[in-house]
């Protein structure tokens, strides 16, 4: 059984004046896990956190030399708990400081009395999300961002003299670390509740500033097979990934449900897995219609080239929070092909040659789009949406297991090497070599060859 870190940290700082504070008290109220501990010491913070550290067998290193925050990670990384110096000379003094009620308690370490200067368990009982004062969003502009996403992780409500004060001060979030930012954004996207927290960004005024990219939605008038204009049909894309992240076996049965589910937890950049990668692709599919979208001649609007742009602007926007480029390349691959499979539509049924064309087109992100595009067709509910959702899904039913087939084998595997193909036909190495072997990996997955005699004979021929 795991160690308790606050009965090490008992031990630890026994004799040291301490309290348990910020979201510690909170979830423990709460019923929700606590992993994240953080400390308030009133002695030496670096003896303080040495001393934890030798009691969990894990590591230890200073966060801030400037405010004096030492971070300690439990030996199997179950926990971590920051240890900070008491600010103001008082806990007292120290609780008026931060940035909501909900947080703003403290637990003595050693036993007693919570304190509970600003309300904060009357708001937990109301599911209230409300500013101890509104200079904590002087204090750390950062807090705007962080209001909406506790809201959201918490599932309350933001208190409306909360919401004025953060909108009044939304434009300093812009001065923020990007990195700080994408951490917040990261878990508002990661929550179940994703559509509700990137709601409430905008409500307190920080898209603009942090997403100006979602903001720009707003209004986007779409084509007639839309019941919504972008920015809705955004979030409703959104909504249809989580969903489809929970239970994949709902549309594409168990077997193939499993095999999803499997795929969307692989891990693949940013503390991400592939399924939180998507919700960042479902986010940004669409970010370039603003700036695509062009009258048709018989009314409404098209967007000619989102895709490709789209593919761009999502490159930037993760760019710009500092993300990955691991991360970049993948969300970015997933908005260029998000209107692959649909034009695959009126093909059906396709041709093994014509599979073959969309999943070395969209390699290696084949699954991840195709699971996309089911999410954006369920999120189209417009003119003839019924008979075009069964079409889409029919299709995606068809090409999805052989999406998970390719990404696991990593596609057919070569028969013939190209140096083999070079010699066995006097070729040079070089771009004509590269066209055979392409050449022969669709004959492979069609089932025109099967060894590499077959191979090299169509080689010969070709």
């Amino acid at each position: 059984m795991a160690e308790d870190p606050l009965e090490l940290a008992r031990g630890a700082l026994e004799g040291e004046a301490a309290w348990l504070v910020g979201g510690a008290p909170r979830d423990r109220r709460l019923g929700r896990p606590v992993l994240d501990v953080d400390l308030v010491v009133a002695g030496n913070v670096r003896a303080g956190a040495r001393s934890l550290a030798r009691a969990a067998g894990g590591p230890v290193f200073e966060l801030s030399e400037e405010f004096g925050a030492w971070r300690v990670l439990a030996a199997d990384r179950t926990w971590q708990a920051d240890l900070s110096p008491l600010r103001g000379g008082s806990i007292e003094a120290d609780l008026a400081l931060r940035d909501f009620t909900v947080n703003a308690m403290a637990e003595p370490l050693a036993g007693g009395d919570t304190l509970d200067p600003h309300g904060g368990r009357a708001d937990l009982d109301a599911r209230r999300l409300r500013m101890v004062a509104a200079s904590a969003f002087d204090d750390d502009p950062l807090r705007v961002l962080r209001a909406a996403r506790l809201a959201c992780e918490l599932g309350f409500e933001l208190d409306e003299d909360t919401v004025t004060a953060a909108r009044r001060r939304s434009s300093r979030t812009a001065g923020v670390a990007p990195e700080r930012v994408f951490a917040e954004l990261r878990r508002i996207v990661a929550s179940d509740a994703a559509a509700r927290g990137l709601g409430l960004v905008e409500a307190v005024g920080a898209a603009e500033a942090v997403l100006p990219e979602l903001a720009a939605l707003h209004g986007v008038e779409q084509t007639r097979y839309h019941h919504l204009d972008a920015h809705g049909h955004t979030l409703e894309v959104l909504e249809r990934t989580i969903e489809l992240e929970h239970d994949p076996a709902a549309l594409f049965g168990v077997e193939t449900g499993e095999r999803v589910a499997a795929f969307l937890a692989e891990p693949l950049a940013d503390g991400l897995s592939r399924g939180g990668a998507l919700r960042w692709g479902a986010l940004l599919h669409d970010a370039a219609k603003p700036r695509t979208q062009t009258a048709l001649p018989l009314g409404g609007f098209g967007f000619p080239g989102h895709d490709s742009a789209g593919a761009e602007l999502a490159r930037e926007v993760l760019g710009r929070l500092r993300a990955s480029e691991r991360l970049r390349v993948h969300v970015g691959s997933i908005t260029r092909h998000h209107l692959r499979l649909g034009f695959l539509v009126h093909r059906r049924p396709l041709e093994p040659r014509a599979v073959y064309d969309y999943l070395s087109t969209t390699e290696p992100v084949a699954v991840d789009v195709t699971l996309l595009s089911v999410a954006d067709r369920l999120a189209t509910r417009g003119r003839k949406a019924e008979e075009a959702i069964a079409k889409h899904l029919d299709l995606a039913r068809d090409v999805l297991p052989q999406a998970l087939d390719w990404h696991a084998s990593g596609g057919p595997r070569p028969l013939v090497r190209g140096d083999e193909l070079a010699r066995e036909l006097g070729l040079d190495p070089g771009p004509e070599v590269g066209r055979l072997l392409e050449r022969l990996r669709e004959a492979q997955f069609v089932g025109e060859v099967a060894t590499r005699e077959d191979a090299l004979e169509l080689a010969r021929r070709l």
